[in-house]
């Protein structure tokens, strides 16, 4: 099985003031709160806890940096949406999530995280908004696929990859379950795809 399996914790961060240098290639991942990203991170990783998975969605409001090779980093970023999050931490998510995906040169691809019951909410749809001006490529896991059959799975795939047709030339989309090891190899090849060609490639610039 393809996963990344040599990933070690790097810093963590709260404020985008302290980020670290930007060299190499880094794929950062991304999405609302309790959508499993936690999950998914340590399912690709085979470990049961490299990435926590917190039982108060919203509540993790820091930048978690993890080495999967020589200058190849993995990114948490912190989740978004959970309504009970105070209007002060929603701000700092905008600034630190915002201001993070929108300038890191070396960001070469975004792993965004969806229930695939709840795909590409309004947040879901400003999050990839963000990354158009420096075309930075986006790949949507469907998450908790388990939860629906198989047949009703697919048509959700099939008309996530539709709207992302008319609207999101950059994303692609697939399903996924973290406890069920659906879709794990074919996540973490892409993930490995960005990373091993990101190191030989100049950044993309805002604009073109």
């Amino acid at each position: 099985m393809s996963t990344l399996r040599n990933i070690e914790f790097v810093t963590t961060v709260a404020d985008s003031r302290t980020l670290p240098p930007e060299h190499g290639a880094e794929v950062a991942f991304a999405g609302r709160s309790n959508a499993g990203k936690s999950s998914a991170i340590n399912a690709l990783a085979q470990r049961n806890r490299m990435a926590f998975v917190s039982k108060t969605p919203g509540r993790t409001q820091h930048i978690n940096f993890f080495s999967v090779g020589a200058n190849q980093y993995l990114v948490d970023l912190p989740g978004y949406g959970y309504a009970a999050v105070p209007a002060a931490a929603r701000a700092h998510w905008h600034e630190l999530v915002g201001g993070y995906l929108q300038t890191r040169i070396s960001l070469r691809g975004v792993i965004l995280i969806m229930d695939v019951r709840r795909p590409l909410t309004e947040l879901d749809e400003q999050l990839i908004n963000w990354l158009k001006p420096s075309a930075v490529p986006v790949h949507i896991l469907l998450s908790k696929s388990d939860k629906l059959g198989q047949q009703k799975a697919n048509a959700t795939l099939r008309d996530v990859n539709a709207a992302l047709a008319r609207r999101h030339a950059n994303c692609t989309a697939q399903l996924f379950s973290s406890t069920r090891k659906v879709g794990i190899v074919e996540a973490a090849k892409q993930i490995q795809r960005w990373l091993s060609v990101g190191l030989n490639k100049k950044p993309p610039v805002k604009g073109e």
